[in-house]
């Protein structure tokens, strides 16, 4: 069978001329989003809010889920609490984990649970496998070099840390100057 046999039994069915519309638009949408980054049009870029550092209980947690005029999202993952706002299309309202925004995402995490959590308590994970943990310590980890931390998540009865005081203390302190 000849290249031009080959090309006359594809063009004359109209499922394969079908077929190669749809490869060639594939196509054309995969040279278009590397050209482009995937970002399509561009928005303009939110102002950055300022740093955030305090502790949080698990009631405090509940207003930062992006649902505020300033839409910080903020999520306590193994006694931690992170500023997720960057990541804000994923944790976000309407993003695919909306429902770890401004809880405690230690369990849902661990479980592989997109399902929101409602506990209004501190959750000390003791009854997760070993396995379960080292999920959320992994999810932790890249939570760590993603996104910034903001302070503890508070158990029953712990003390909010002043982090003022200690900022306050590392201004006080002489630089060290280096030697030449």
């Amino acid at each position: 069978m000849a290249v031009g046999d080959i090309l006359n039994e594809i063009l004359t069915s109209p499922m394969n001329i079908g077929l190669l519309a749809v490869i060639f638009y594939l196509i054309y949408k995969i040279i278009r989003d590397r050209n482009d980054g995937g970002r399509g049009p561009q928005k303009p870029a939110e102002p950055e809010l300022p740093k955030l550092k305090r502790d949080f209980t698990i009631e405090e947690l509940k207003e930062f889920d992006g649902n505020q005029p300033d839409g910080r999202v903020l999520v306590g993952v193994n006694g931690s609490v992170y500023d997720m706002t960057k990541g804000k299309r994923f944790y976000g309202p309407g993003g695919p984990y909306a429902s770890f925004a401004g809880r405690d995402a230690s369990r849902n995490l661990a479980t592989f649970n997109t399902e929101p959590n409602d506990k209004t308590e501190y959750d000390d994970l003791s009854d997760l496998t070993p396995a379960e943990m080292d999920s959320v310590l992994e999810w932790e980890s890249q939570f760590k070099v993603k996104y910034d931390y903001v302070g503890k998540l508070l158990r029953p009865g712990e003390k909010h840390t002043n982090y003022d005081e200690e900022l306050e203390t590392q201004k006080d302190e002489p630089e060290t100057k280096k030697e030449n």
